[in-house]
């Protein structure tokens, strides 16, 4: 009975262990999980970008301080 048993649980364990991701899968799985992190990145400077533009002031409004360019008589 006992040797049964220790063959079970080897073949238990065996079985566990094989159930895991290949040395493939967890390469491919780590380069997809830093392609992610660089896109979100990217989004995260081109919002703060685009948000930094839009709180900017407009330099093409007319100047109103400036002297007119006729003069009144």
């Amino acid at each position: 009975m006992k040797k049964v048993l220790s063959i079970v649980a080897a073949t238990a364990m065996l079985a566990i262990v094989a159930c895991g991701p290949s040395a493939e899968d967890k390469k491919r799985a780590e380069e997809k999980r830093i392609q992610d992190s660089i896109e979100a990145a990217t989004r995260t400077a081109d919002s703060l970008a685009t948000l930094e533009q839009s709180m900017m002031p407009d330099t093409t409004a007319m100047d109103t301080t400036a002297a007119p360019a006729v003069e009144v008589k």
